[in-house]
């Protein structure tokens, strides 16, 4: 994990453009890694609803020092594009989403060639999605869930074969609780996870409550109680949404801000990313044993 590795040294690299025809706004990305080491594997990560490639640093720093190569979209719904709920064009944007990843994972080895160096140290065939909120619901598309319409039947299939591996952390549940509110403006928010075959590791908060389901926190683990295993469970007790403050330090959404609980997070999905890769087993066993211990705040589930 990369508290193994509180000295090494990171890089950031931004604006590095993708080619996004008739978007309308141009696609941006932000390139993060470690100066050293070979063979690294990479992480696409898709930031929730109102962020940009500039979010989730606590997250993505401690990723990159634990070895992976970071690379973050904005998404259209970015508060810097000015896109709002009433906007003509909010309907189309989770499509828009997944195009965005699906460009960056078409064209992941030039946007690495961007950054000096880094192209010929990362390992392009191990690359992960890993998404929060809305970016959690957009990544699950690529792991392949669907999108169901208002009669029930489901989208069409977004998954990407780049993807080994991924991880959803606060992630929408089904859409058969939504509130009036999300059922006139998120109408997309309805996912079939039953055909979520990918690997992938669900993140939740024991105190996360969203004002878009009339249910708890429990909302937030129907992607692994209903997507096919191979899954993993990741429930923090205390978490609520941003599970500490995931998108950056004192930021006006997070309600419960523990950077302890945010380093929880960033670590146990390096941890779970390495067995899931290949890479490493060691420490997602370890993880797991930790979670078991009397007192620890969370706990790990599997299937």
């Amino acid at each position: 994990m990369s508290a193994q590795y509180p000295d090494r040294r990171i890089v950031a690299v931004k604006p590095i453009p993708v080619p996004a025809p008739d978007r309308g706004v141009d696609l941006q990305v932000k390139v993060t890694a470690p100066l050293t080491g070979r063979n690294l594997p990479v992480i696409v990560f898709s930031h929730g609803n109102a962020w940009s490639m500039d979010g989730y640093e606590p997250l993505v720093d401690r990723w990159a020092a634990a070895g992976f190569v970071v690379v973050q979209p904005t998404h259209l719904d970015s508060r810097r594009n000015g896109i709002g709920w009433d906007d003509p064009r909010f309907a189309t944007v989770w499509r828009v989403r997944i195009s965005d990843l699906h460009a960056v994972l078409d064209g992941l080895g030039g946007i690495l060639a961007q950054a000096p160096g880094l192209e010929d140290r990362a390992d392009l065939g191990r690359v992960a999605a890993v998404g929060h909120s809305w970016g959690a619901q957009t990544v699950g598309t690529l792991l392949g869930a669907r999108v169901l319409d208002a009669d029930g039947v489901p989208g069409a299939d977004f998954t990407h074969p780049a993807v080994a591996a991924g991880v959803l952390i606060a992630a929408t549940g089904t859409g058969d609780s939504l509130t009036p509110f999300a059922v006139e403006h998120l109408p997309f928010m309805r996912p079939d996870y039953s055909t979520m075959t990918t690997p992938a590791l669900v993140v939740a908060g024991g105190r996360d409550r969203s004002q878009l389901s009339t249910r708890g926190p429990e909302w937030f683990t129907d992607a692994y109680r209903l997507g096919p295993s191979p899954k993993s469970l990741l429930t923090i007790d205390e978490g609520e949404h941003t599970l500490g403050g995931l998108a950056g330090e004192k930021v006006a959404e997070t309600t419960d801000e523990d950077p302890a609980r945010v380093a929880l997070v960033a670590d146990a999905v390096s941890a779970y990313l390495l067995d899931a890769l290949g890479l490493d087993a060691s420490e997602w066993a370890a993880f797991g044993k930790a979670a078991a211990a009397d007192g620890a705040g969370w706990h790990v589930t599997g299937k």
